[in-house]
């Protein structure tokens, strides 16, 4: 199960028991108005589109991360590590934590200390 799908169910779930314990102990004689049902309904219908939104932007960051990093094999970079500019070829690329790293000549190099980008001299 992928954690978007863990926390849409614990949302669900968590939504249900708090809408059965809110009927419970509802007064019989105020019983709980439509409106205010149907209004929480819908806040808990919302709740899992953005839940299911946020998950396929995740997936979409993926995928363009993955685009970017297959782009750029075979591409000269110049990069800033130890507070100077550096120079070298993309060989290959990984997702760490979410986010891309270039490998340039055996080191891995976050992509936002990328600074520019060339072909490759032959």
């Amino acid at each position: 199960m992928t954690p978007a799908a863990t926390t849409s169910d614990v949302s669900r779930d968590q939504f249900l028991k708090l809408l059965v314990a809110q009927l419970q102990a509802q007064d019989p004689l105020e019983p709980i108005k439509d409106q205010e049902f149907t209004a929480q309904l819908a806040q808990f219908s919302t709740l899992a589109g953005i839940e299911k939104l946020n998950a396929n932007f995740g997936d979409l960051l993926a995928l363009q991360q993955i685009t970017q990093g297959a782009g750029l094999i075979g591409k000269s970079v110049t990069y800033t590590a130890d507070n100077a500019a550096h120079t070298g070829n993309v060989e290959g690329f990984t997702i760490n934590e979410g986010s891309l790293q270039l490998r340039v000549d055996g080191q891995e190099i976050p992509i936002g200390q990328v600074q520019g980008m060339t072909a490759a001299a032959a």
